[in-house]
């Protein structure tokens, strides 16, 4: 197929347009459908690991399952990074709405509460999905998410609560008053511990009411790691405001505050600057990741109308991918500008593993894999790793297999 310039791109660009369509419902059969998770008599439905998350629904229809399928990945993100703002990064949108084709199981467990205002009981179903550890491992590494990494620490919360009475402090005996921020800091990927409530700890809560964060700091030292939430939580007007400090080693992190009518919701707000904090101090791009931007490529080994099928097929299954621009053909060979979340080293992880377009080093020969499995280096295409209007003669090449 040869184009020369002109009305010829309008031409391939309607080609590509065509294949797109097609691309997209190949690529809609080519995961299998996710499973219900087998159980024996008498266990109960819950999620427990990093790749678990559990949601409310209001039914078990497959529409109602497959949006729930998304806020579950979005919670598994969020417990992979810390970050609650994932799906606002660039590529995970398009992943969410993909949710599905990352569920390895998926279950449903039935809740029973007693109506805190009317005192009635109520129920409500839970869907409980575990992912593919691999599937959202490899997309979180393509698209560069920061990763909080493995393990977390366990900060001592220190939290004072007045109700009126006066301060008290609340350890390890009364964990049931500390349940909502004990819970969100779970949702968010890592744990609250509470000191175990001796006298001399009794005794400090008027240092956690002043935000004295070196005496507190002083009586945490037989706890590890040093690190402490100081928390005091006390009405105000008709609602409950709680004053946070986060200390990491000495060193106060973060403040902030929390206000609601609910005493349980504006306690959680606790566990949720303490993430933040933690967040911005440790999670790390996934090394090796590279700069969003558009890059050109030339790919090569592109024969037939099916070549270029099973191509843009593959092109729209790498989330790293968000966009493809026809920018000339020639015989055998496509020259493109990719838009890339993380750059070509996000794309080329993902093409060794998938095993359908392959690196090409400076001879026009196939690298080969180092034992890890990682994807193989091609020296004179690093040059070319380069957005596509930065210039520049030498392309990054890959062949279709």
């Amino acid at each position: 197929m040869r184009q020369s310039s002109g009305g010829g791109v309008c031409v391939l660009a309607g080609w590509w347009v065509a294949c797109l369509c097609l691309a997209g419902l190949l690529g809609a059969s080519l995961y299998a459908s996710p499973a219900v998770a087998q159980r024996m008599e008498g266990d109960r439905a819950a999620a427990t690991g990093v790749y678990e998350a559990e949601v409310p629904v209001n039914g078990q229809t497959e529409n109602e399952r497959r949006s729930a399928f998304a806020r579950a990945l979005l919670q598994v993100l969020g417990k992979i990074s810390g970050d609650r703002n994932a799906s606002a990064r660039p590529g995970f949108g398009r992943e969410l709405r993909r949710a599905e084709e990352y569920v390895q199981t998926y279950d449903y467990r039935q809740d029973q509460s007693v109506s805190p205002t009317t005192g009635a009981t109520r129920f409500t179903t839970m869907l409980v999905v575990r992912f593919d550890s691999d599937r959202v491992d490899e997309m979180v590494s393509a698209l560069g998410l920061p990763i909080w990494p493995q393990p977390r620490p366990k900060p001592v919360l220190w939290l004072a609560i007045d109700d009126g009475k006066g301060p008290r402090l609340v350890g390890v005996g009364q964990s049931n008053a500390a349940r909502s921020i004990l819970d969100k800091a779970v949702e968010r990927g890592y744990r609250l511990g509470l000191p175990s409530g001796t006298a001399a700890e009794q005794a400090a809560v008027g240092a956690i009411w002043r935000g004295d964060t070196a005496t507190v700091a002083r009586i945490s030292a037989r706890y590890a790691p040093p690190m402490q939430l100081l928390g005091k939580l006390y009405r105000k007007g008709s609602g409950w405001k709680a004053d946070w400090v986060f200390v990491d080693d000495g060193r106060v992190l973060s403040r902030w505050s929390t206000e609601n009518a609910d005493a349980r919701r504006a306690m959680a707000g606790g566990a949720e600057g303490a993430a933040d904090a933690l967040i911005r101090r440790y999670a790390r791009r996934p090394a090796g990741s590279g700069n969003p931007g558009t890059y050109r490529v030339a790919l090569e080994g592109v024969r037939s109308g099916d070549d270029y099928v099973r191509l843009l097929a593959h092109l729209q299954d790498l989330p790293v991918v968000r966009a493809v621009r026809p920018v000339v053909a020639g015989e055998n060979r496509l020259v493109a500008d990719l838009e890339l979340t993380s750059g070509l080293p996000g794309f080329r992880r993902f093409i060794a593993a998938r095993g359908v377009l392959v690196a090409m080093d400076a001879r026009g020969d196939e690298g080969e894999a180092p034992a890890d499995g990682t994807p193989p280096e091609a020296p004179a295409a690093e040059a070319g790793d380069t957005p596509a209007d930065a210039g520049g003669d030498t392309l990054p090449v890959f062949r279709l297999r």
